[in-house]
């Protein structure tokens, strides 16, 4: 039945990548907001704990990079190619509506 609805909605192959792209921009904003705190932290112990965080944050964005590249959901290096894979994810979206 999953699969059934997944064609029904027009996105057998897309939920990899779908998942893989919230989860890297999430993590993005992550490590961003980290090392704002990082930043702001008023004791060694924090900084200490925050700095951990930081590094695990960056750890999980280069795992999820280099999924995404294997899979050819991400392409980092290449803007144009992207590009086309961004497009082609904004019509699948809207075609969903």
């Amino acid at each position: 039945m999953n699969e059934l609805f997944k064609n029904v909605a027009g996105m057998s192959g897309m939920t990899d990548q779908v998942i893989a792209t919230d989860f890297l921009i999430s993590v993005k904003s992550g490590v961003k907001n980290t090392a704002f705190a990082l930043t702001e932290a008023a004791t060694p112990e924090l900084r200490s704990a925050l700095r951990e965080q930081l590094m695990a944050a960056i750890s999980i964005h280069e795992q999820i990079s280099k999924y995404m590249m294997e899979k050819g959901y991400y392409h980092p290096y290449n803007l144009e190619e992207q590009a086309k894979i961004d497009l082609a994810v904004a019509q699948t979206s809207q075609n969903l509506v």
